[in-house]
């Protein structure tokens, strides 16, 4: 019965070194001053109500508490002319990616903008989606130039779908 024991509390130790862990590397991620400095060329966010378009991990509630520390009030949408190639966008005439419109404050929009490591991994771009709402879209930077948008100074493009 001692080994059982010793393995329980082995287990129950193994499991608080994972959650632990988890926590850390959260705060570290989403949190901390560290590990990601806002680029200086990127504009500053304008404080009003901003309206983002999320396809990828960001779907999911767990998630966005996390990062923003609410829900983002989402509806479902669907961005057209673009398919999803794992957590990357591409041109795509004639298809098209469901995910979420969520409505976020300027906050929550700056820990979305970490999050995604904004100007770094991602560029927000501002699209038009299928029911004429236009949001704010996370596509990766390499993937840019595969949307067809040539970004203007300050890098921030609006693109319409006919």
């Amino acid at each position: 019965m001692v080994w059982f024991k010793r393995l329980v509390i082995g287990a129950l130790l193994s499991l608080l070194g994972c959650l632990l862990g988890l926590a850390i590397w959260l705060w570290l991620t989403m949190l901390s001053p560290w590990f990601y400095d806002r680029p200086e060329h990127l504009p500053d966010i304008e404080q009003r109500t901003h309206r983002v378009f999320v396809y990828g991990t960001l779907r999911y509630l767990p998630v966005r508490w996390i990062v923003m520390g609410s829900s983002g009030s989402p509806r479902p949408a669907r961005l057209n002319g673009v398919e999803r190639h794992g957590l990357d966008l591409s041109s795509a005439t004639g298809s098209h990616v469901d995910g979420l419109l969520l409505t976020v404050t300027p906050k929550e929009l700056a820990r979305l903008d970490r999050y995604e490591r904004l100007g770094v991994r991602y560029e927000r771009i501002e699209q038009r989606l299928a029911d004429g709402t236009s949001a704010w879209v996370y596509v990766r930077l390499p993937e840019i130039s595969q949307l067809d948008i040539a970004p203007p100074a300050h890098r921030v493009a609006l693109v319409t779908y006919l």
